[in-house]
């Protein structure tokens, strides 16, 4: 318990471990990431005219074009947007990974509790632009609103979700609640898009970035290009040092609250054993309904952050970023919040990588990007079903 540590020990323990944790795992991935994207580019390149490309024509590149050098050349900039998009994934993973945890089962319709944190946080910005005060109002407390108030918004939505659609299905088999929980989706999906229709009256919401000038400056890495001299020119916006610094903030809080508080500790109880928690005195469906509430605020967090990062809403863009920060916290060892913040930094560079690399195939593009996260989810559910970071558990037959 947190009320049992002094200062600095409560320092350490929740803040300074933490971000220590945070930034080795970001290395170790950048680190194996830039390797792996050496490898690729060295023997695809090393390929080219060879009697291989004549049976695989689809990893051909143009000839005026040396693969190898453009992987090094881009390398810095994609390890930036990887890190960026991975904190996107690594928290809405954590939604799902804690559902998980005490339910033992997976809410899809976590996705779309995202995608309407990424409307509320265009509401409220639209709300400034209204009221004639987006670009003087203190760009961070405006940010601040706007995820407060998505948090607030999808966690009351989570707690609905769950108390109305998965509640009374508890002792059902296993596939009745993953059910419903698609049937939820589909629901909140159609609910937004008519809402996107009857009031906006378009598909797509644009967040109003162009008029925050503080979400459009441009940070130039000079230092990396001095090391690196043949490297592009690498440059991080302030729109994503918003994302990983908010993000970054969410998973150390989130971590207190697990681990430092008797609420956590509750949590943690349920997630081992039902039963066995409630004999002790535990209210589970508090520690249940407590556990969608913060995996949604969590949600919708990570839909405004999403929002500022790619600046598009709409009604269906939960269901890839979902599916791709599921196979995050699966990748990471599901169940295991750790777990799910490595698998979305590893997950989010490696789609930067190979984002920036498909545009050289002419036989492929951009377009195929998505392939390569749900491959992974395929391997590692055949080679390592438990994650990395899992734990085998033996079942009770």
């Amino acid at each position: 318990m947190s009320s049992s540590l002094g200062p600095i020990q409560w320092l350490r323990e929740f803040i300074l471990r933490p971000i220590l944790q945070i930034f080795l795992f970001v290395a170790v991935s950048a680190f194996v990431i830039s390797t792996i994207a050496i490898l690729i580019g060295f023997v695809v390149g090393s390929m080219q005219g060879g009697p291989l490309i004549a049976i695989l024509p689809v990893f051909k590149v143009p000839a005026r074009i040396d693969l190898f050098q453009q992987v090094l050349k881009q390398l810095p900039n994609t390890l930036v947007n990887g890190i960026t998009i991975g904190f996107v994934y690594a928290v809405i993973a954590v939604g799902y990974t804690m559902v998980y945890g005490v339910l033992k089962f997976v809410n899809f319709a976590h996705s779309e509790i995202f995608m309407v944190g990424g409307f509320v946080g265009y509401e409220i910005m639209t709300l400034f632009d209204r009221a004639g005060i987006i670009s003087t109002f203190p760009p961070l407390v405006m940010v601040i609103i706007m995820l407060l108030a998505a948090m607030v918004v999808c966690g009351i939505l989570a707690v609905a979700m769950e108390r109305l659609a998965y509640k009374p299905l508890r002792r059902a088999p296993r596939l009745v609640p993953l059910i419903s929980a698609i049937g939820v989706s589909f629901f909140l999906q159609d609910l937004m898009r008519a809402y996107a229709a009857l009031v906006h009256n378009q598909f797509n919401v644009a967040y109003l970035n162009e008029k925050v000038s503080f979400l459009t400056q441009r940070f130039q890495l000079t230092a990396i290009r001095d090391v690196f001299p043949s490297t592009l020119p690498v440059s991080l916006g302030m729109d994503a040092i918003v994302v990983i610094t908010g993000a970054m903030i969410m998973v150390l809080v989130l971590n207190f609250i697990v681990n430092g508080t008797r609420i956590g500790k509750g949590i943690r109880a349920v997630a081992q054993d039902q039963t066995t928690a409630s004999l002790m005195g535990i209210n589970v469906d508090l520690m249940i309904t407590l556990t969608f509430l913060i995996g949604g605020a969590l949600g919708g967090a990570a839909g405004v952050l999403f929002g500022i990062k790619t600046t598009r809403i709409n009604a269906y863009v939960g269901f890839i970023p979902g599916l791709k920060a599921f196979t995050a916290a699966v990748l990471g060892g599901i169940g295991n919040i750790t777990g799910a913040l490595l698998g979305g930094i590893i997950l989010g560079m490696l789609e930067a990588f190979f984002a920036s690399i498909l545009p050289f195939f002419p036989a492929l593009g951009l377009g195929y990007v998505d392939i390569f996260a749900f491959a992974i989810l395929i391997l590692i559910l055949i080679f390592r079903p438990t994650g990395l970071l899992g734990k085998k558990v033996d079942e009770k037959v």
